[in-house]
């Protein structure tokens, strides 16, 4: 049977579009109390069921979909080059492929004029009708108009036809500025994209006997389950550490670990990371608001899925990326390790030096690679000094130099040292854990 408040949750979601709810409302409508009526009306915001505005209340609102970070819309175009819409009004939200700069020949421009673009031309009106014909949008630059008979064909096809008073190449820019903004916004990914599901996830209870646990690694060959009580709550972790040497007949919940983290479906993959890196979790238990048992996540699983994200070629290229791909290796023999890289425009700040948040970069990549190459495992930087000696100019050739300073079984200290024509231009120390790799 369904709680009060996956009732009261069923309840608004069976609500019309538009509807007006309120704590009050709820409460007396189901017979529950204001308090329980406020925590569900608070999930239903969180899901996306309702939304709160300032001085009208809450409104039961269409779910919201996840957005489309890598394609444009006209109207979006409309906005950026702050444009005037000619003809095609209705077809303002279609989403554009690509778009054509009109700066050739007729037919060389319709070659590349394909259905769902935007073509980008002046005062050319026989431009304008044939890339409607075509099934594209028309961005129309130094604030020129076009003829009625273009206007209402773009009508009838409900292709946008825009005018704006920039000039080509600057309506070009800010296209493909916005274009690469939408790439490099990753879609955050959550916990419930990745868990093991409830279905598939092996749990004890604190009733079950330690036998209970060495049946359930002979089968699954996992030494960590979560442990739930009658109604599903998680209310421990068990492992192999608690249940060696112990009498199997003693009950789980006399050995369990009380009261472990856990996360909600909706908690975010790079938190979910921080905490089991950081705290050396293995496994963690997925609940849902009650506390009850969802599913599972596993510290392996979740830097697997950090990586992947990090691998996807839509996100576009990041300062990291660029810093990985340009360090050199130019090492001479195993124990001196050296690196070398050039300073591009996209490593300088606006004196044209090399900003500090790179030179950070390339530290942290070197002192990686170092570990790696002594196969020590992967780093997670927990602290660092830096010092930057002198000013960096474009174009410069660095050799970055990482030396280990210290190594135990968990953690690391690195010294770094960087060079240009052997004068010492910065030099940093990190002091980071280490995962196995």
């Amino acid at each position: 049977m369904a709680t009060k408040h996956e009732q009261i949750l069923l309840f608004i979601d069976s609500l019309k579009v538009g509807n007006k709810i309120s704590v009050r409302q709820i409460a007396k409508e189901l017979n529950v109390s204001e308090g329980t009526a406020y925590r569900a009306i608070k999930e239903a915001e969180n899901q996306g069921l309702v939304s709160t505005i300032e001085r009208v209340g809450t409104i039961r609102i269409e779910r919201k979909k996840k957005e489309n970070f890598e394609q444009l819309t006209f109207a979006e175009i409309v906005s950026i080059v702050d444009g005037q819409v000619l003809g095609g009004r209705e077809g303002l939200y279609k989403t554009l492929n690509k778009f054509v700069i009109g700066a050739m020949k007729l037919d060389a421009m319709m070659r590349y004029t394909e259905r769902d673009s935007l073509l980008i031309v002046g005062n050319r009106v026989e431009a304008h009708e044939l890339a409607i014909k075509e099934g594209a949008a028309v961005l129309i630059t130094g604030g020129f108009d076009t003829d009625d008979h273009v206007k209402k064909l773009a009508d009838e096809k409900k292709l946008p036809i825009i005018s704006t008073s920039y000039d080509t190449f600057t309506v070009a820019a800010m296209i493909n500025r916005a274009i690469y903004d939408q790439l490099i916004k990753k879609e955050i990914i959550l916990v419930s994209d990745i868990f093991t599901p409830f279905s598939e996830t092996f749990y004890l209870t604190t009733k079950d006997s330690l036998k209970k646990w060495y049946e359930l690694n002979e089968q699954t060959t996992h030494s960590r389950y979560p442990v739930v009580d009658d109604h599903l709550r998680v209310t421990g972790m068990v492992t192999s550490k608690d249940v060696i040497g112990r009498d199997q007949s003693l009950t789980i919940d006399r050995v369990m670990t009380k009261n472990p983290m856990t996360v909600i479906k909706e908690t975010s993959l790079a938190y979910a990371a921080h905490m089991m890196v950081w705290e050396g979790i293995e496994i963690m238990p997925v609940v849902d608001n009650h506390n009850k048992l969802e599913g599972l996540i596993s510290r392996q699983d979740v830097l697997k899925a950090l990586q992947h994200i990090q691998r996807q070629p839509q996100v576009g290229e990041t300062i990291d990326d660029i810093v990985t791909s340009r360090l050199e290796d130019i090492s001479t023999d195993n124990n001196h390790v050296v690196y070398r890289t050039e300073i591009s425009p996209q490593m300088t700040n606006q004196l044209g030096t090399l900003s500090y948040g790179v030179f950070v970069s390339f530290v942290t990549e070197a002192s990686s690679r170092l570990l790696r190459h002594l196969k020590k495992g992967d780093l997670v930087v927990e602290n660092i000094s830096v010092y930057f000696i002198k000013p960096v100019q474009l174009e410069t050739v660095l050799e970055v130099k990482p030396k280990l300073l210290d190594i135990g079984r968990k953690s690391t200290k690195v010294d770094v040292e960087v060079y240009h024509e052997k004068s010492l231009v910065g030099k940093a120390v990190i002091a980071a854990q280490l995962i196995d790799r």
